[in-house]
């Protein structure tokens, strides 16, 4: 199986749209990620992802029977094994066929199909356009963020949940290919209008850098939209060069997941040494361990929300257990699984609930989430910076 990472991965409502939660509301992909390999031996730091606790695993020697009866008598093997995982009622278990994997695995090296836009709750309940990325379809059609988002291919988002919204943004199947259209239901300023937009192959900057306000030094905010491949070296980096002093703002709205360990390395910037999560696979239970070294003076103040999942969740709760940051925003989601994939006759590869993490105070995430040591809902960010500016880090 390749890229023996962990991810946490929730897929719950992208049923066959195996990249619309890889960057969950960001950037309208498809599937948040925290995966395991192959059975791995134990040990520290081994690459994992986050189960619902209240739902049994699916046992895989039942769907890898289903899928070799199904081989066998020339049906489905795809059917056969969404039959046993839809039984169990397991959200977060999924079966790919060959060529969904392979984009489920291009997201997390960074690529994925979509129009380029993230999505976001207000406090009000409306859906609204959070982030367009430059360059991507959503951009070329004028889209700009604050837009209200009102329907996706004529169906209603108002009362959906964003991971919803976010698979319809994605489409299934032939609807979520490169060059495949979607109608967007907009307003701005109380003009609405339709878009119809085609869904491009684009890449992500899943980390992005800036410096906020004019104090001396400036605090930095760093904006991680999903833990795929180097996110965790783009944070470190990001500060190791910051100005000697400065606060790190480190925003993990609408981050939906990626690989663990990307999320352990960047936990591993601001921290020396020491646990970031335990997890069990099959009731092996099993530890993830932060690289010594991480600065550990300047200040940190973290930006959550209700799309902070799975591997941000991850990342977060071991900065909030460890004291290492102070936590702002909303709640996050509460995706604390663990998966693993396995290959089954035909290429399809079936990604099984095999047990959850816990932070390093021992917290179960899954179904409840992360409060954030300050709760507030609009103008969280305003509030994380004076937070920042209280601990000594500028802004």
């Amino acid at each position: 199986m390749p890229g023996h990472e962990h991810r946490l991965r929730p897929r719950g409502l992208c049923r066959g749209a195996a990249l619309t939660w890889v960057f969950g509301c960001v950037l309208a992909t498809a599937a948040a990620t925290g995966s395991l390999p192959r059975d791995p031996a134990p040990a520290p730091g081994p690459p994992a992802r986050a189960v619902s606790s209240t739902v049994a695993p699916v046992d895989r020697a039942e769907i890898e029977e289903a899928a070799a009866e199904a081989a066998a008598d020339g049906k489905s093997v795809k059917d056969a094994a969404e039959e046993v995982v839809s039984r169990s009622g397991d959200r977060w278990s999924a079966v790919y066929d060959e060529r969904e994997y392979e984009e489920f695995e291009q997201a997390l090296d960074g690529s994925y199909t979509g129009v380029g836009l993230s999505a976001r709750r207000t406090a009000h309940g409306d859906v609204t356009v959070s982030r367009v990325q430059p360059g991507g379809p959503a951009s070329r059609a004028g889209i700009r963020e604050g837009d209200l988002l009102r329907t996706v291919d004529g169906r209603p988002v108002a009362r959906r949940p964003v991971a919803e919204v976010v698979a319809l943004l994605r489409g299934d199947g032939t609807r979520a290919r490169e060059g495949s259209r979607v109608v967007l239901g907009l307003v701005r300023d109380g003009r609405r209008w339709t878009e119809a937009l085609e869904r491009a192959r684009l890449s992500t900057d899943a980390v992005s850098v800036s410096s906020l306000g004019g104090e001396r030094p400036p605090a930095v905010l760093v904006k991680v939209a999903a833990f795929t491949k180097g996110a965790g070296a783009e944070v470190r980096d990001a500060v190791r060069e910051a100005p000697a002093g400065a606060g790190i703002l480190l925003d993990l709205r609408a981050n939906s997941g990626g690989l663990v360990s990307e999320a352990v390395a960047a936990a591993s910037a601001f921290l020396d040494g020491g646990l970031v999560a335990t997890y069990d696979v099959r009731g092996d239970q099993r530890a993830l361990y932060a690289e010594p070294d991480g600065d550990t003076e300047r200040p940190v103040v973290v930006l959550v929300d209700g799309g902070t999942m799975s591997a941000a969740e991850l990342l977060t709760g071991a900065l909030q257990d460890r004291g290492r940051a102070v936590t702002v925003g909303s709640p996050t989601f509460g995706k604390g699984s663990v998966q693993m994939p396995s290959r089954l006759p035909g290429g399809s590869v079936a990604e099984l609930t095999v047990g959850h993490y816990r932070t390093p105070a021992g917290r179960n995430v899954d179904g409840r989430g992360i409060t954030p040591d300050l709760v507030v809902g609009e103008r969280a960010q305003q509030r994380a910076e004076t937070v920042l500016s209280g601990l000594g880090g500028g802004s």
